[in-house]
């Protein structure tokens, strides 16, 4: 081959050609994919931070509302209240708020003063926004219905005949919902029977019987069964 031929002829360099495409492709979106990167980094990070800040707040909280949980056993209702209404406040959003107000619940209601029942009434249906589902929550909705018919009772005493039927009403039905969500079989007769006590409270005297006939027919082993076959007899003989 002459030297003018060998020349004219170009040879390739795969290895070159690739570098030469890795070059440009990091010159198109080198760029790009560090701002990507260096995004979620900054938002792991970030996220890291949250956590921790929220767990650190879930600790102080937790700290407080157990201060407050001892002051309602030892019998200080207005103090623990108030103790659950600042953790409300300074630590909204966290578990220990949303205990809260249960707590804040259980304080108005055993202080048993003027408005205090509705005060609780208020406070159970702020913690069951919250927990509808678990023990827990069928403890609060127990408490709620011992709450409105409590309240229900002050209103009727005040001549509220309407407002105390409204509540009379939900009382009854949250009783009824709570039949066999609890181990024990007296507890669900007892919701039974609390039921008919608020039919009768609105003189509902069918309605009460049914009641007491179910807790007969269903829970006729238990101690309530017998106060329910006396009832019984009282409503159907038109008896209050």
């Amino acid at each position: 081959m002459t030297l003018v031929t060998r020349k004219g002829t170009r040879l390739e360099d795969p290895g070159a050609e690739l570098l030469d495409q890795l070059t440009s492709f990091w010159d198109r979106y080198g760029r790009l994919t560090m701002s990507v990167l260096g995004a979620i980094a900054a938002i792991v990070i970030v996220g890291v931070l949250y956590l921790r800040a929220q767990a650190a707040t879930e600790e102080k909280a937790a700290g407080k509302l157990a201060e407050a949980e001892i002051m309602f056993w030892q019998g200080y209702y207005p103090r623990s209240y108030d103790a659950a209404q600042q953790i409300i406040k300074q630590y909204p959003g966290s578990q220990s708020a949303v205990e809260a107000h249960r707590l804040a619940g259980d304080d108005a209601y055993w202080r048993g003063e003027t408005g205090d029942f509705r005060k609780s009434i208020d406070e159970y249906r702020a913690y069951l926004k919250h927990r509808s589902q678990g023990m827990l929550a069928d403890g609060a909705r127990r408490s709620l219905a011992y709450a409105l018919e409590s309240d229900a009772n002050a209103l009727k005493s005040q001549g509220k005949t309407g407002e105390a039927e409204t509540e009379f009403r939900e009382a009854a039905a949250t009783y009824e919902g709570l039949v066999g969500k609890f181990a024990d079989r007296e507890s669900s007769a007892e919701f039974l029977l609390a039921a008919a006590r608020c039919y009768r409270l609105m003189n509902q005297r069918e309605e009460a019987a049914k009641r007491l006939q179910r807790l007969i027919d269903q829970f006729g082993e238990t101690t309530t069964a017998n106060r329910a076959r006396i009832e019984l007899a009282e409503v159907t003989a038109g008896v209050r």
